[in-house]
């Protein structure tokens, strides 16, 4: 991909190609488990791509081909998260980081392999969209740990699944295949892997090309009608921009001309 974008971790690269951005975990070590560094990242970089003129949709993918997010850096646990104080504040880098994701005005889809678990997990939910490969392994494996999870995410994950799924997946720490990931609602597209990455980037684009001020308005009121949305932001006035928008006038013009509508987001 071209443009690249400055990341603040080598451990998330970002770049741009065709108006869509992708953010690529890249800890092979650690099977893309998420360090510290990297949970304070991502909001950042999810503000610097809010902000780009040339981007209309995100993609959040793991690297490589064993892991889209394994979860949070366990050896981490020692230091950052060794009592409450320290699990608080751990925690708050964590929600901040899946609030990020989720509040981006821009569609955030996530393209996921391998094991999806824990932190990972969370951050699969903030996305708006999940592309799944027949592989994706996913679970929440706190109670099988001992740590309390971000309230933040767990409000999402519930916002997703319902609370009777959300809480057999928390309280058994169990791992479900993608099959079963489908039918709880994590899964919005599931094909076989050698389609994964071609199918994430067509539906980005798709995505891309159309109003960005009419997603904003869609994005925001599905949010606040499931209760995940950002403070202060109101879902009216974001739908009646819309009407007032030069983008609404080229929806009319290139429907009456029987054209593709090119978008400016104005």
């Amino acid at each position: 991909m071209s443009s690249l974008y400055i990341s603040p971790t080598p451990k998330l690269r970002v770049s741009v190609q065709d108006a869509v951005a992708a953010i690529a975990v890249d800890n092979p070590a650690k099977r893309n488990a998420f360090d510290l560094e990297m949970w304070r990242a991502l909001p950042p970089i999810m503000a610097a791509l809010e902000r780009a003129p040339d981007v209309g949709a995100i993609i959040l993918r793991g690297a490589g081909e064993s892991a889209f997010a394994s979860g949070a850096d366990i050896a981490e646990f020692e230091t950052f998260r060794a009592d409450a104080a320290g699990g608080r504040r751990y925690e708050a880098e964590n929600e901040a980081a899946f609030w990020a994701v989720a509040h981006c005005p821009k569609p955030v889809i996530a393209m996921i392999r391998g094991f999806c678990l824990g932190g990972g997990f969370g951050l699969a939910i903030a996305c708006d969209l999940r592309v799944v490969s027949e592989n994706a392994v996913f679970g929440i494996p706190a109670a099988r740990l001992g740590v309390g999870y971000p309230p933040g995410a767990m409000k999402m994950i519930t916002a997703a699944l319902g609370a009777p799924a959300a809480k057999d997946l928390f309280y058994t720490a169990r791992r479900i295949g993608a099959v079963e990931a489908q039918r709880l609602g994590v899964v919005q597209r599931l094909v076989p892997d050698e389609e994964l990455e071609a199918t994430t980037v067509s539906l980005a684009q798709d995505i891309a090309r159309n109003a960005p001020l009419t997603i904003r308005a869609a994005k925001a009121a599905i949010d606040a009608a499931v209760g995940i949305a950002k403070p202060n932001l109101d879902p009216v006035a974001l739908a009646d921009l819309c009407f007032d928008s030069a983008d609404a006038v080229e929806g009319r013009k290139a429907f009456l001309e029987k054209r593709q509508p090119v978008f400016t987001g104005r």
